[in-house]
């Protein structure tokens, strides 16, 4: 009887990571999370609610970079506190930059308040140049070759002056994602490897029903045009197919001088624009100003889950979270 305890006990024995994972951000870590589901978690570098752009590593994050086997985050041009400390690990742990996962839809930082519909198709264009060309002389099917098509759009977008790094905020990117750190934990963590990829299965299925949620949820205010507090919602927009008229900041650490205000007032009156929205780190008197005289209303949007709870539920609950707000607001 006693034996027989024993072996059962050791059947059931908690799965336990080989493996000691560090993420830079809430979203990336959530979905990381979710692929580590009963193995093992990860630790995160910015806390939600902490703002990126002015995060200092404190000694502790230092010291958990340090001892990390397999670091994640999108990459230097939006994490650039972390650039130097990588650059210091070498090849002491696997730096996966999830930017240049396989898959990814990856578009160019914008640069103006205002958007014109025909100066972005025109940027995408540019920014594709070649790739229509690419789909039809190739089979996309083949891997090594969405690699290193990918590869050669990033380096593109790069060349244009920056890319824009909030790439999680499009469903089809998050499971590009999770593909990749799938693959970099089962190459790190072979033991648990068909843990990490039924739970990739599992996740990339999960973000399939909030891709269709969120489209059914967003198609009656589509047509409806709004103005955001700064330029992180490009992937969300695009993706589902709204019409964002332009930012009141390119960067939260940059307050707009006095041309981008007019501008972005004068498109907010010209269009009728129906909601302005703020974020809950930053809350600019600006927006007030921005709406009085016209009868656009005000709401919030959280582009990074910094009211939300860090677990692998975040991902979702912040894309959720955005299609909530805006057709609250956008309907109302």
């Amino acid at each position: 009887m006693m034996a027989t305890s024993i072996a059962t006990l050791s059947l059931v024995r908690p799965v336990v990571a080989d493996v000691n994972v560090v993420v830079s951000i809430p979203p990336l870590a959530s979905l990381v999370e979710g692929v580590m589901d009963g193995v093992g978690r990860p630790r995160t570098l910015v806390p939600p609610g902490a703002s990126l752009h002015d995060f200092a590593m404190k000694p502790s994050d230092a010291a958990a970079l340090e001892s990390a086997s397999v670091v994640f985050w999108v990459g230097p041009q939006f994490e650039s506190f972390m650039e130097k400390p990588i650059d210091v690990l070498g090849d002491k742990a696997r730096v996966i930059r999830l930017l240049a996962s396989p898959g990814m839809t990856v578009h160019a930082a914008r640069e103006g308040g205002v958007w014109e519909a025909h100066a972005d198709e025109a940027h995408d264009d540019h920014l594709n140049h070649g790739h229509d060309k690419d789909e039809h002389d190739h089979d996309h099917d083949d891997h090594d070759h969405d690699r290193k098509h990918d590869e050669r759009h990033d380096a593109h977008v790069h060349a244009e002056g920056g890319v824009d790094g909030h790439v999680w905020l499009d469903p089809g990117n998050a499971e590009a994602m999770v593909a990749t750190i799938r693959d970099a934990l089962v190459s790190a963590d072979p033991g648990n490897a068909s843990r990490y990829t039924d739970n990739a299965k599992r996740l990339a299925s999960r973000i399939d029903d909030l891709d269709r949620e969120l489209r059914d949820k967003l198609a009656p205010v589509k047509a409806k045009p709004f103005v955001v507090f700064h330029d992180a919602y490009q992937y969300f927009e695009r993706h589902f197919g709204l019409n964002v008229a332009g930012s009141i900041t390119v960067s939260p650490d940059r307050m707009p001088g006095a041309g981008r205000i007019g501008e972005v007032g004068a498109k907010i009156r010209t269009l009728n624009a129906v909601c302005v929205f703020a974020e809950p780190q930053f809350q600019p008197r600006l927006i007030t100003t921005l709406v009085e005289g016209t009868a656009a209303k005000t709401g919030t949007l959280d582009p990074e889950g910094a009211l939300l709870v860090a677990g692998p539920d975040l991902y979702f609950d912040l894309m959720r979270g955005i299609a909530r707000n805006l057709t609250d607001c956008l309907a109302s």
